[in-house]
């Protein structure tokens, strides 16, 4: 048919017939030599360079067989300087063209093969595969090239066999690694023409008869056939058969067939040149030379298609090739070269559900890669991301940060934009502590308001009447500091926050000490002869607050020259929020401030404690002691409490703890005197502070 088409094409050779010769060498090179010894002789017998009766020009060689007898073939003819057009893969030997200079192939190496190969396992995400090839050099060579090709890859070979081509050496097959057998889905099989059914067979009766359960396998061959029908359907029993991959020559109509490739090639021999491989036994020469018996157009067109949908067609499209170069030669144009553009596919079987091979289950999205010791590269651990990194897809190498502004999702595999927070006026946190501190700010008026109004009445003027005035004040605008907590930081508020809180609150601590100092003062004043009496008036009580307070201003002072607040953005302290805050600059200034305020406070209760149980109907002792005990206690579990929080809610425990200490000093000191004065009048006369004095103490330092 192929003759047929180019003889009769008038633009290609015209006035030339082309004729053909096809033998059968059985893979073995004495065959091979008596074939070529045929070739080269147009006689009767086989005598080379002796050309007798009718001339014919051998124009080419197509060929398809192993590399060493590609190479026998290429020795012979490099001495008539006879093209040799090869579809097979050879060895790299073969490539050197100053020892082999007239020998073409129209496949690419074989070596990018295998990166295919290492494609196709990479896409179905197979990384523990099995290596099986037969004993030869082309499959020592195989398995040396493809090893560092998987290893690039980062795929692992559980193991590989050379299986020996002569079957009483299959017995050796005991010393290898076979125990792998089941825990690998896939094996990778170098497909040798020669040895390709013959070794399938005998290793799949070894591993019957030695391996058990038989698991199915997904197979991939090197052959650049159209294997899958004859190994699934004649060599490969379905319960060691699970998929086959294959690479082929494209051909638009694939027949389904049951036949192996040498029997089809057998009957079709037959059917067409009527005649056998045996030999005749009274021939000259080596082999019967076979004439056709009919054309191929009266043969059935499925049998044509069967056979052309092996490697004949890569012999079908060579002829077409050494036909159009002879052409070119024809017409001085010889240092044309013939290039044709070949298909390959990759044919593979389907199954129902993708088959596991690999020897650790797959690191999830949010999981990175961990190498184990003493395991190969594949055969991994998997680790969680670590805080605040995440890994997108699945066996990631690494974990890796998101952007700024955004933080991992719960499941670590996506980076969200973070929530912008503060302590705002809008939330109910908010809402609540500023709702407190205005009420109580409300409630500080009005007290201030009733000792106003009966500044006269002797329980206002006990104790001192400008430092109950003074420490309501202070108590007041401590009310109002804490609202410059809640809302968005800003500059001004950052630098008013702490050193205001830290000022007015010293303002207070300092008037409560003073009020206790001059009760103790009263007391002594009262003994015959005592100095102190001298030392009674506002101008002690002013200088114990000036000197107090004023210290406490001088830290400030220092605090925001040296290293004053300021607002920022914390980005780290929460994953999923931006936490907007005031950073104090300086933690030791803060924590000085804030210590000192302790210090004045522990002198407070120290003092007023011990002056507790002085007599006089209106001694503020008592009252003082447990307010300061009430203001001790909130802020000596501020601190762990404070370090204990992040983001709005370290804002939120410090407003907390200004309210309640406030409010402590407020309800314990000037709370009773405002019940007396309001709701028990007949208490807050001069007749009543005189008759309850133990010892006449008589107590009106105004």
């Amino acid at each position: 048919m192929l003759e047929q088409r180019i003889n009769k094409n008038p633009h290609i050779l015209p006035n030339i017939t082309l004729g053909f010769d096809i033998y059968e060498n059985y893979y073995e090179p004495g065959l091979t030599a008596d074939a070529l010894m045929d070739l080269l002789s147009t006689g009767q017998a086989n005598v080379p360079n002796y050309i007798c009766g009718r001339e014919k020009r051998l124009l080419a060689v197509i060929e398809g067989t192993e590399s060493n007898i590609s190479e026998q073939i290429s020795t012979m003819l490099n001495l008539y300087k006879m093209p040799q057009v090869s579809y097979g893969f050879v060895s790299e030997t073969l490539n050197d063209k100053t020892n082999f200079p007239f020998i073409y192939r129209i496949v690419p190496k074989e070596e990018y093969l295998y990166w295919g190969i290492a494609k196709v396992l990479h896409h179905f995400r197979w990384n523990w595969v099995g290596l099986l090839a037969p004993d030869t050099d082309n499959g020592k060579r195989f398995l040396r090239t493809l090893r560092p090709i998987l290893t690039r890859n980062t795929i692992c070979v559980a193991f590989s066999v050379n299986i020996p081509i002569l079957p009483w050496k299959m017995r050796l097959l005991f010393n290898e690694p076979f125990h792998l057998w089941n825990n690998v889905s896939v094996f990778i099989y170098y497909g040798e023409h020669r040895h390709l059914y013959s070794l399938i067979k005998a290793l799949q009766s070894y591993i019957e008869r030695h391996i058990k359960p038989i698991l199915a396998k997904v197979w991939i061959t090197t052959a650049m056939w159209d294997l899958t029908l004859n190994l699934s359907d004649n060599i490969l029993s379905p319960q060691h058969l699970r998929g086959f991959f294959s690479f082929l020559i494209h051909t638009e109509k694939r027949p389904q067939v049951s036949e192996t490739f040498f029997g089809m090639m057998q009957n079709f021999g037959k059917m067409v040149f009527n005649c056998s491989y045996s030999r005749h036994l009274f021939s000259v020469k080596g082999r019967v030379r076979c004439q056709e018996n009919e054309e191929l157009k009266n043969l059935e067109e499925e049998v044509v298609e069967k056979t052309f949908s092996l490697d004949s067609y890569s012999i079908y499209n060579l002829a077409w090739a050494v036909a159009r170069a002879s052409h070119d030669a024809y017409l001085s144009r010889s240092k044309q070269k013939a290039k044709k553009k070949r298909d390959h596919r990759l044919v593979l079987q389907a199954w129902q559900s993708l088959p596991h091979s690999r020897c650790t289950t797959n690191c999830h999205p949010g999981q990175a890669k961990v190498v184990l010791e003493g395991r190969p590269l594949c055969c991994y651990g998997c680790i969680l991301c670590a805080k605040g990194t995440i890994s997108i897809q699945e066996d990631a190498e690494k974990c890796t940060r998101c952007p700024k502004n955004h933080h991992p999702n719960i499941g670590q595999n996506k980076c969200i934009p973070q929530n912008i927070t503060f302590l705002s006026y809008k939330e109910d946190l908010g809402m609540i502590l500023a709702s407190f501190a205005i009420f109580l700010s409300l409630v500080t008026v009005f007290v201030l308001a009733i000792f106003i109004k009966f500044l006269e009445t002797p329980i206002v003027k006990a104790n001192n009447r400008d430092l109950s005035y003074l420490l309501l004040v202070s108590l007041l605008l401590s009310f109002l500091t804490s609202l410059l907590f809640i809302g968005p930081p800003k500059p001004i508020t950052c630098l008013l926050r702490q050193t205001s809180f830290s000022t007015i609150f010293s303002i207070a601590v300092s008037s409560v000490l003073a009020k206790t100092i001059m009760v103790v003062l009263a007391f002594l004043a009262t003994k015959p002869g005592n100095f102190v009496r001298r030392w009674l008036g506002k101008t002690l009580a002013n200088s114990i607050v000036l000197s107090c307070s004023g210290l406490q201003v001088v830290i400030c002072i220092v605090w925001l020259g040296v290293s004053p607040p300021f607002p920022e953005s914390d980005t780290h302290s929460q994953t999923n929020q931006i936490v907007l805050q005031c950073n104090e600059g300086s933690v030791v200034m803060f924590y000085l401030a804030l210590g000192y305020m302790g210090f004045l406070a522990a002198i407070s209760f120290v003092v007023a404690f011990l002056a507790r149980n002085l007599p006089g109907a209106f001694n503020e002792a008592k009252l003082i002691t447990f307010s300061m005990l009430v203001f001790c206690s909130v802020w000596v579990s501020f601190v762990p409490t404070y370090l204990s929080t992040k983001g709005k809610y370290m804002v939120a425990v410090q407003v907390f703890s200004i309210l309640t200490s406030s409010t402590g000093l407020l309800g314990c000191i000037f709370i009773p005197k405002c019940y007396i004065i309001i709701l028990r009048p007949g208490l807050n006369t001069k007749e009543h502070l005189t008759a309850n004095s133990k010892d006449g103490l008589k107590v009106n330092a105004k």
